[in-house]
């Protein structure tokens, strides 16, 4: 999964699970917050892992 990342270009902040009760939406909250604080993050789905991921475009010094 780190191969994949590292061909994107992106950096991963944070993971949630996928299961989350119904009418939640805990990755996408929270990448709303990092948003509203200026950082372009992103939910992408990792399948292999059963998860949502929450990402930013990498940083060079990364």
């Amino acid at each position: 999964m780190l191969e994949v990342f590292a061909a994107m270009g992106a950096k991963v902040l944070e993971r949630f699970p996928a299961g989350a009760p119904r009418g939640s939406w805990p990755a996408e909250e929270y990448a709303a917050e990092r948003r509203a604080k200026g950082e372009p993050a992103t939910v992408v789905m990792d399948l292999k892992s059963d998860a949502f991921l929450v990402v930013v475009p990498g940083r060079d010094e990364d």
